[in-house]
């Protein structure tokens, strides 16, 4: 048997782990078995991806991250979202999404929010896209 010295930190996410995985298994786990737990939920990033997650996180805690766990989770939900659905995300300077938002409520205009404004927009376009294919049939024949 080898011994491996670890930080009580450590110690505490490893014991947490173990009880995490005997509730789920309804039997006694080992650290061996916590660490290959974690080996097997574990994806490897480069290290300055990783910092660049972490500044962003501690720069931006207004966005409710605590943690970059919760960061890549959440990045995660929202890719898997856009594929599975068919979503197709288009960016926008955030300066003129802003700007826009503030124009449809001052204006008062008919539209929830952006998207709509953005769905409506996109919506008149098709309408006149059929219309004009329409019109380019027409003069072929």
């Amino acid at each position: 048997m080898k011994t491996l010295r670890i930080t009580d930190d450590v110690h505490q996410k490893l014991t947490g782990l173990l009880g995490e995985l005997t509730a789920e298994t309804m039997k006694m786990q080992t650290y061996t078995d916590a660490i290959e737990s974690l080996l097997g939920q574990s994806v490897i990033l480069p290290p300055e991806l990783l910092s660049e997650v972490e500044s962003f996180v501690e720069e931006n805690k207004n966005l409710g991250y605590t943690t970059r766990e919760e960061f890549f989770r959440d990045a995660t939900r929202w890719r898997l979202k856009s594929l599975s659905d068919g979503i197709e995300c288009v960016e926008v300077r955030k300066d003129m999404y802003e700007k826009t938002k503030i124009a449809i409520k001052e204006m008062d205009l008919p539209f929830l929010n952006v998207s709509d404004f953005i769905d409506e927009q996109m919506k008149n376009l098709h309408e006149q896209h059929a219309i004009w294919k329409e019109q380019m049939e027409e003069t072929e024949k």
